[in-house]
Order: structure tokens, then sequence, then C-alpha cells
């Protein structure tokens, strides 16, 4: 009676493992998806890093150049060497 009842147990629990091979939290697509975000994530990560190394490049040159900051404050703040003029031709 035993050897008749293990094999449909057996089965059964094939069945759930496979179940949740296929369809559970765990399953084949829901790694797959996680695996697309991952390689999203790690996308935006290579932009998110350049622009990292670029803006700590621009810090050390306004560390150690002047030459950036001149630039710097020429083009966003308007200023002048002394004795400069300052001429701004416009286009209509």
């Amino acid at each position: 009676m035993v050897h008749r009842i293990v094999p449909p147990i057996l089965l059964v629990l094939l069945a759930a493992v496979h179940a949740q091979l296929w369809l559970g939290h765990g399953s084949v697509a829901y790694v797959k998806e996680l695996q697309q975000e991952i390689a999203k994530q790690n996308a935006a990560n290579a932009v998110m890093r350049k622009e990292n190394e670029r803006l700590t490049v621009e810090v050390n040159d306004l560390k150690d150049g002047l030459e950036m900051v001149e630039a710097k404050a020429r083009s966003e703040l308007g200023m002048l060497k002394p004795n400069e003029i300052f001429v701004q031709i416009t286009h209509r």
C-alpha cells in the first residue's frame, strides 16, 4: 500500500517544484526581468560615472589652476580684468 502512495506524492512534489521554477518568485521570467533591470541600472551608472569624472576634473582644475576660475568668472558672471573693456555684439 505504501508503494502506491509514494509515486503520486513524488509527482506532486515535482509539480510544485516546477511550478515554483516557472511561476514563482524565483522563476525564470522573474530572474530575466531582474537581469534586464540590472543592465539598465549599470548603463545609468556608467553615464553618471562619466559625469562624476568630468566634475572631478573640473573641481581639480578649479582648485589647482586659475585659468578655469577666470574662464568661469568671465562666462558665467561677466567679470572683467582691470582696465579691460567689455564689448558685446548682438545679432538681430
